[in-house]
């Protein structure tokens, strides 16, 4: 997934909102080198009220790049360290006894913010992987049947090590099917990697964004337009087809034992709203469908156990099935 390139805005497309937003990107680079196709899926997901699963090695900026998104937009953002020993109420918020008063009084877990950083989600047992079930779902937090809800925006950006499982809890298919996106954070080239070791050299400090120059240029209100605007761009009846089409090849594709459900098909139909939408067209594209179509899909997925012992990737079979479903025109 590449971001798209922003064209001239149309006179129904919030075209204020939509540079805001693009002026992010450039925003996010000053501290964060070589992520755009990460930092565009943020975007979406914000667009789409959605969450975000990261993965990638250790030392790819995974946690500095949702600080910065956060920074760049104003948005407050908490990060949470998932460890074996890290209980529910340690993320949700529990009720804590007063003494003084006799009562029971609610403190706030960390999910009260508006982007929330999972650091190494699979870490911790299910128990407390459940927890978020309802925060994701429902955007509320249940404490002895009182509702609270959380702010708005608000998304969880979860990040995984890809090649480290010694003491980690795989999350079961109900919550990565809660995640929007799963996006790849890759390691830098080598011209980007130079920028990088550049950047400290010159005492960059990754715990200091203000000092990096880093500034909020869009808010909390350019992201409420922008996601009225997403939500009028025209969708075709072929292209409805399309995006169903695609998710029921994956249900008989002979490689997969669990294709991608009908809440799949509805996150592929918001993400190509939202590319659409951030590339300044008022329509969606069979193109739009399938660039989103790998990060939106791959966590949906899960291969058959000799399947996977071949070395056979589900973005290769989603490839697969990109390349049979017939295009409409």
């Amino acid at each position: 997934m590449t971001g798209p390139v922003i064209a001239a805005a149309s006179p129904t497309a919030q075209p204020d909102a939509r540079a805001a937003l693009h002026r992010l990107r450039a925003e996010v680079a000053k501290a964060v080198v070589g992520q755009d196709a990460v930092v565009t899926g943020l975007v979406i997901a914000l667009l789409c009220r959605g969450h975000v699963l990261l993965e990638g090695v250790p030392g790819v900026a995974k946690t500095l790049l949702v600080r910065t998104v956060a920074s760049a937009l104003d948005l407050e953002s908490k990060r949470v360290q998932f460890t074996p020993d890290l209980m529910p109420g340690d993320v949700t918020g529990s009720l804590i006894f007063d003494p003084r008063t006799a009562a029971f009084t609610f403190r706030e877990g960390p999910v009260f913010t508006n982007l929330l950083l999972a650091d190494e989600i699979n870490r911790t047992p299910p128990k407390t992987q459940s927890a978020l079930l309802e925060v994701m779902e429902e955007r509320q937090v249940t404490v002895e049947g009182e509702r609270r809800p959380l702010p708005d925006p608000f998304i969880v950006a979860a990040t995984q090590n890809p090649v480290e499982y010694e003491g980690t809890y795989p999350l079961p298919e109900a919550q990565l099917d809660r995640f929007l996106l799963k996006l790849t954070v890759p390691l830098p080239g080598r011209d980007e990697e130079l920028g990088v070791l550049r950047a400290h050299h010159a005492g960059f400090d990754p715990r200091d964004l203000r000092a990096a120059g880093v500034r909020p240029v869009a808010t909390a209100a350019d992201l409420a337009a922008a996601r009225t605007a997403v939500q009028a761009v025209h969708v075709a009846e072929p292209v409805l087809g399309y995006i169903v089409d695609l998710c029921r090849g994956t249900r008989v594709a002979p490689a997969l034992e669990l294709g991608a459900s009908p809440r799949g098909a509805t996150a592929l139909l918001g993400t190509a709203k939202a590319w659409s939408w951030l590339a300044g067209r008022d329509h969606v594209t069979p193109d739009d469908v399938k660039a989103v179509a790998r990060p939106t899909l791959r966590h949906r997925l899960r291969l058959r156990p000799e399947v996977e012992l071949e070395g056979v990737t589900v973005d290769a079979v989603l490839d697969a099935v990109l390349a049979t479903v017939p295009t409409p025109r």
